[in-house]
């Protein structure tokens, strides 16, 4: 494998590291007749040239769709997960919300997490986990986040939790786009995976396994997320420093509803300026200047454009298609007023005008979202 399974960039060639003959899987132990085809296998250690992530050049192991937790049988677990999700659900008031656990095993977290005060709905590729959940009143479903488009029937979810198990899957954009397209708008996330930032600071060669594919800091857990559509609200080593335990938002779609009034604004503005002219010239051909002619439907009403640029000179504009001259046309083809669209240089230009005609031109300045009449 040469390529980031996460962003898609070429790995760097050298291996970090090496470990050969070591266990094949972490689950999944062979039995007394099945020892013959147990095999060890060489770890290989790759970084990403560009997002910086640590992973495994190795195959994911059979059964990575399958969550598998051991540690469902901690008191002391238990005990720090019903503390944890309690003051997750009231910090980000989730309590009484849906809550959508991806990769939710036999359903041991989604207890947990409900006993907090949430709804709570669970997904996992593995049929005998899913009977698990349903033998415990559970609300799960068979599914597999891999497509990028898997949408369940009681979408959209307020928040969802990946525990220790995102570290697992081949293919982490596809599974998180899935994720978002089942999230409300404003919808929370819990995401959780061992923290490397520690094993580098223990030098602990023994954590690694083929069955984590990736191994992230906080800082290349953040460019992940955030990297795949998620704001990260906050960060933090838990559970003996062993665990980084990230809360996340769905990272809203912008929106630009506030520009059509300032827009109106400066059409009834630019009417009024040009209806006091007999002839109207523009200065600028900048790309905001070829905006606002589209924009305000100025083609047949602006005699020329001027333009300092020689490269611009004897040509026309984009769309528009007026033409644009030089600024010696003014004085053959004086106009009664000008628009001047250039941005950081408009005052420059007003002085220029200012200087050659007085004010026997009438002068608007486009600022930002208003034209300015000057005196």
């Amino acid at each position: 494998m040469n390529l980031c399974r996460i962003c898609r960039q070429p790995l760097h060639p050298e291996k970090l590291l090496s470990l050969k003959n070591m266990p094949g899987a972490a689950q999944n132990f062979p039995t007394k007749d099945s020892l013959s085809s147990d095999h060890g296998v060489d770890l290989e250690l790759r970084q990403c040239s560009a997002c910086g992530v640590v992973q495994l050049a190795n195959e994911p192991v059979p059964y990575f769709r399958e969550v598998i937790r051991a540690v469902a049988y901690s008191t002391e677990m238990k005990e720090f997960r019903l503390k944890q999700f309690s003051g997750w659900l009231k910090k980000y008031s989730l309590v009484g919300k849906k809550i959508l656990e991806v990769g939710c095993g036999g359903g041991e977290y989604m207890e947990l997490m409900q006993a907090g005060g949430a709804s709570v709905f669970g997904v996992e590729g593995s049929p005998g986990s899913i009977a698990k959940c349903h033998e415990r009143h559970l609300n799960a479903e068979c599914v597999f986040f891999e497509k990028g488009d898997e949408l369940l029937e009681n979408r959209p979810f307020d928040a969802f939790f990946i525990l220790n198990w995102l570290e697992h899957i081949p293919d982490i954009p596809s599974m998180l786009r899935t994720v978002r397209a089942n999230l409300a708008p404003d919808g929370v996330g819990l995401v959780e995976v061992p923290n490397f930032d520690m094993i580098l600071q223990e030098r602990l060669i023994m954590e690694f396994t083929r069955d984590h594919l990736y191994y992230f800091t906080m800082e290349t857990l953040r460019n992940t997320l955030e990297g795949n559509g998620f704001e990260l609200l906050e960060c933090c080593p838990v559970w003996h420093r062993y665990i980084l335990s990230a809360t996340v938002r769905k990272r809203p779609v912008s929106d630009f509803r506030s520009f059509t009034g300032p827009l109106e604004k400066l059409r009834q503005e630019m009417d009024c300026f040009l209806a006091g002219n007999r002839v109207t010239a523009v200065w600028g051909a900048g790309h905001q200047a070829l905006a606002v002619l589209s924009m305000m439907e100025l083609a047949g009403r602006i005699a020329y454009v001027v333009d300092s640029a020689p490269m611009k000179q004897g040509k026309f504009t984009h769309a528009t298609h007026i033409p644009i001259v030089p600024p010696e046309c003014l004085e053959q083809d004086t106009p009664d007023g000008i628009l001047v669209m250039c941005a950081a240089y408009s005052d420059e230009v007003v002085r220029i005008l200012r200087s050659k005609f007085g004010n026997r031109i009438r002068i608007a300045v486009l600022r930002e979202q208003r034209l300015e009449i000057i005196p």
